[in-house]
């Protein structure tokens, strides 16, 4: 099957509909409930930009299988031009939605290469994960993902909560498969992806044996519900632009004595082989789609305080133009880390091009602290322009529209350009919607703490930052500086004039 088409994401989605449950209300239809509809349209929008013949030559492929068009996010690069292609895909994807949703499906089409390229790693299961990314890249969907344990005793091992089946494991083996029961967080896009790949983070002892696995299952699979957080979206694209069309819904998974087939087992109750997982090296490709998602949400932050502040004529300030220089920093930072990680990609023996992890990991630990600190500058610049907005597009027809206009419009723009304006900006700045974006890219890699102690230190490479050290400290020594201080003391004695 080629590339779809956003019906025919939609029409899959109606016939094989996830257990959704936000409040007390079991969801009917994902893909017309006011919460959830508006992300639907905005993921069918992706998939039918991969149609667009002016687009097409990066955002898709020929198909190693069947020779059909498929998404370049399952390109396994054979050089730096895939890598290129690959970024122009993930550019295109996240510039429609303004960087705003951070989990559409090239994010785990990119786990899923990577996981793929470093198959042996999986063992016996090797071919389940060959077979299983042929079939998402084959029939192009749209896969979330659950890593995360509930929060309910982080003090305690998956094997010492309350209940042995708090987190997900496994409850029995059978001829056709694991029987796994328990919760997992947080699947961001659960309620509108097809499938689902889960494998915990953490380290695992034998005690946790059972909890030490990896497998896929359709999201539709029977046993599994979602418990989804308070929605954020809205109904009035004027007053929320964001909110109304990118609230990618959250939620905790369930898995109620879940079948997972043999064929769609990755790990197996493997403490060690969980423990090494990072070797697959994922981050490589996540990271770069991460790091362009990033990108692009930073230069749309950016434009929107651009266009705030000239709205309101502060942009001829030092301290405007320090702070604003201050988010053309970190793009251009987070560029740069980008295009190093394909100009110093790995080579594997096979011929593959693997993105240098490296400068990836070092945007992935900066991105966490740059965007709530770009969050901040919108706050510190725009100020109560943020919060004294009108309540609602509506003030426009009504007896208080002239007041609104003399009073709301801008030093050059009408009441309503700059209104539409700060509210774009607050929808980022101030509101719930954005509070939950500030939560996301604090945390969706995980402890923002843990992760940089591991990869910035533990596991970064020093060598070249000692040896740099060490060539100046082995150049000198005690004894050498003595021997050259007293030859320079008896040069001076020689060079003194005589009866001095």
């Amino acid at each position: 099957m080629p590339i779809r088409t956003g019906a025919q994401y939609i029409e899959n989605l109606k016939q094989s509909m996830p257990e959704t449950w936000i409040g007390n209300e079991r969801v009917q239809d994902v893909t017309t409930h006011p919460a959830l509809a508006p992300a639907v349209r905005a993921v069918a929008r992706l998939y039918d930009l991969q149609h667009d013949p002016q687009l097409q030559e990066f955002m898709t492929y020929r198909s190693p299988s069947t020779g059909d068009l498929v998404g370049t996010s399952f390109l396994i690069p054979k050089s730096r031009d895939d890598l290129v292609k690959r970024r122009l895909m993930h550019k295109t994807w996240a510039d429609e939605t303004f960087g705003i949703m951070g989990r559409t499906t090239d994010f785990i089409s990119a786990m899923l290469t990577a996981w793929a390229i470093r198959a042996d790693f999986f063992g016996e299961y090797a071919d389940n994960v060959r077979r299983y990314y042929e079939f998402v890249r084959e029939h192009d969907l749209f896969l979330t993902h659950v890593l995360i344990n509930p929060q309910v005793d982080r003090s305690k091992s998956p094997a010492e909560q309350p209940d042995p089946f708090t987190y997900v494991g496994v409850v029995r083996e059978t001829d056709k498969g694991l029987i796994v029961r328990g919760a997992k967080m947080l699947a961001t896009a659960g309620p509108y992806a097809d499938e689902m790949l889960v494998w915990p983070f953490g380290r695992h002892t034998p005690k946790d044996a059972r909890y030490a696995i990896a497998f896929a299952v359709p999201m539709s699979a029977p046993g599994v519900r979602l418990i989804c957080r308070e929605p954020y979206t809205k109904q009035s694209v004027y007053d929320h632009p964001l909110a109304s069309q990118f609230d990618e819904m959250d939620a905790i998974v369930v898995f109620d004595d879940v079948l997972v087939p043999w064929e769609r087992v990755f790990i197996n109750q493997d403490p060690e082989r969980v423990n090494n997982i990072w070797q697959v090296n994922s981050n490589a490709f996540t990271g770069h789609q991460t790091s362009i998602r990033l990108l692009s949400k930073l230069q749309f932050m950016l434009g929107l305080t651009l266009l705030c502040a000239d709205a309101i004529q502060i942009s001829q300030f030092p301290n405007v133009q320090d702070m604003i220089g201050e988010i053309t920093t970190y793009i251009e930072l987070v560029r740069a880390g980008i295009i190093a990680s394909e100009a110093t990609a790995e080579v594997l023996p096979d011929g593959t091009y693997v993105p240098n992890v490296t400068p990836l990991l070092a945007i992935r630990n900066s991105g966490n602290r740059w965007y709530p600190r770009v969050r901040e500058i919108m706050q510190l610049l725009l100020a109560g322009g943020l919060m004294y907005q009108p309540a609602s597009v509506t003030v426009f027809d009504s007896p208080i529209a002239d007041d609104v206009r003399k009073y709301y419009r801008g030093a050059s723009i009408s009441a309503e350009e700059k209104i539409k304006l700060f509210k774009a900006a607050a929808d980022l700045a101030v509101s719930d919607f954005g509070g939950r974006h500030e939560l996301y890219e604090r945390f969706y890699a995980g402890d923002p703490f843990y992760l940089r102690i591991i990869t910035q230190y533990r596991l970064y490479d020093k060598t070249e930052a000692l040896n740099l050290a060490k060539k100046l400290l082995e150049s000198y020594d005690v004894a050498d500086t003595l021997d050259a201080l007293k030859r320079a003391e008896e040069e001076l004695v020689k060079e003194q004039p005589a009866g001095r």
